[in-house]
């Protein structure tokens, strides 16, 4: 997947109904306290940014995509429970 443009994923996160520390969250980025007291990740808005040089990368987006229910190809789903013998060898 390709690297998103700063307004690509502020879209996909608007799309999701997430605000920047809330997705940064789900992604495991850092959260601090802002200066209105407020939580918020510098990291999320840089990657946001149109002046920051910093992106995130193809991989990282596509996982940000799945989570989020917006990948094009791919959705995720639950493991189906096979009624507790979870030592079951697959391959």
């Amino acid at each position: 997947m390709p690297v998103p443009t700063g307004d690509q994923l502020k879209a996909a996160r608007a799309a999701a109904g997430l605000s920047q520390a809330q997705a940064a969250e789900l992604m495991g980025y850092p959260l601090q306290t802002g200066s209105r007291g407020g939580v918020q990740s510098r990291t999320w808005q840089a990657l946001e940014s149109m002046s920051d040089e910093r992106n995130m990368q193809g991989p990282v987006y596509a996982m940000f995509l799945l989570l989020t229910g917006q990948h094009p190809d791919f959705v995720l789903a639950a493991r189906p429970v096979d009624g507790g013998d979870s030592a079951t060898a697959t391959g």
